[in-house]
């Protein structure tokens, strides 16, 4: 008599050893499998981070520096700056002292008024055809007389004579000293920060050409904020400087000039060659007279 052939004896059990190492195969095969994906994910990130590396290095050695110099204005600050680039704008050296700087035939500087006068209009025009004008500025340093061109800038002569009666500049500070790519002295600003003004505004006039030095030494022009926005800030130049044609001309220093010459030669404050002048200077009285 035969025996009872038990399930998982004799053929099946042969078949199903087979099927367990077919099934030990594929396990092994899938496991080689996700190892290797591993080690290309693996390769493939060192790779992403090396290129960000060199991406980041490149990024540092070309970028452009946020540090580079800009460019100053040759007029007033903020509201009453010209609006033409001109001169390397360099900050003051830490090491450098900001104590005033005592210039021989300087007295103490005005202290500028609390209250400055405004306007809402323009004065009408008061100058007399055919008659010369000056501007008279009695500063702590000396004093700088000023021939007005009033046939080429009448408006801007009528105003700015107007306001030296009324003594709007009486007690005010040349804030603004300029001693790199341009050579100004600005004043004419009652607050001292290069954004103050009359109220009212001014057209341009008597602008110069734009090539050569066209604001040679000795030359009085406006400060603007652009056109058509002259006010009562000026500057006096005392050394040939070019700029764009943008600023009114409207007298020229006849005698003095050296007063603005050795404040320059003071130096700006804080070692700079833009900002407040060493040696302050200031307008003790601004009056008018006929030449």
């Amino acid at each position: 008599m035969s025996k009872e052939k038990k399930p998982g004896t004799g053929a099946s059990n042969k078949r199903r050893k087979e099927l367990a190492a077919a099934k030990l195969d594929r396990q092994s095969a899938r496991r080689a499998e996700r190892e290797a994906r591993h080690t290309r994910r693996v390769r493939i990130g060192w790779s992403v981070a090396a290129l960000v590396g060199v991406l980041v290095v490149a990024a540092v050695v070309l970028w452009p520096d946020g540090g580079t110099d800009t460019v100053a204005q040759p007029g007033a600050s903020a509201s009453a700056a010209p609006s033409a680039s001109a001169a390397p704008d360099a900050s003051a050296s830490p090491a450098a002292s900001t104590a005033p700087v005592d210039v021989e035939g300087c007295g103490p500087a005005p202290t500028p008024p609390t209250d400055p006068q405004s306007w809402d209009e323009a004065p009408a025009m008061q100058l007399e055809d055919g008659t010369s004008y000056q501007m008279v500025l009695a500063t702590n340093c000396g004093e700088i007389v000023i021939d007005t061109f009033a046939d080429k800038a009448p408006e801007t002569v009528n105003a700015m004579l107007w306001l030296a009666g009324e003594e709007y500049f009486d007690s005010t500070l040349c804030h603004r000293l300029v001693t790199e790519g341009i050579y100004v002295l600005q004043c004419g600003d009652p607050t001292a920060t290069g954004t103050g003004g009359p109220g009212f505004e001014l057209p341009d006039e008597n602008l110069p050409a734009e090539e050569g030095v066209n604001y040679p030494a000795g030359t009085v022009a406006m400060a603007n904020a652009g056109p058509g926005t002259s006010g009562s800030q000026f500057f006096l130049v005392y050394e040939d400087t070019t700029l764009p044609p943008n600023y009114t001309i409207w007298g020229e220093v006849s005698s003095g000039l050296d007063v603005v010459t050795r404040i320059a030669e003071a130096g700006v404050a804080g070692g700079a060659t833009d900002g407040t002048p060493a040696a302050p200077i200031g307008i003790e009285t601004a009056a008018s007279q006929e030449a």
